[in-house]
């Protein structure tokens, strides 16, 4: 059986440094999924930007999607390709 996957950007913004080992703990559950990851300590405005490149089902990154921006201090939406890359 063939799963569709689709391909995502998420884009999270951290807010509260101590949900910063939440965020890492669901990026490494969500691993197999990441095709890259790219991190900017904003200091001027006391944040982190996070932008997460993802293939997967999309039931699977609504739920990494969900699940990030349910952590205290975290914000995090998803942008999904036109054509899910296939």
């Amino acid at each position: 059986m063939r799963v569709d996957t689709r391909i995502a950007v998420i884009g999270i913004i951290v807010e509260d440094k101590s949900s910063a080992d939440g965020v890492n703990g669901l990026l490494h559950q969500y691993g197999a999924y990441i095709i890259g990851r790219m991190g900017l300590p904003y200091e001027k405005k006391k944040v982190n930007i996070i932008s997460i490149v993802i293939d997967a089902p999309q039931d699977v990154i609504n739920a990494l999607s969900g699940k990030l921006g349910r952590l205290p201090g975290v914000s995090a939406k998803a942008l999904y390709s036109k054509t899910g890359g296939v």
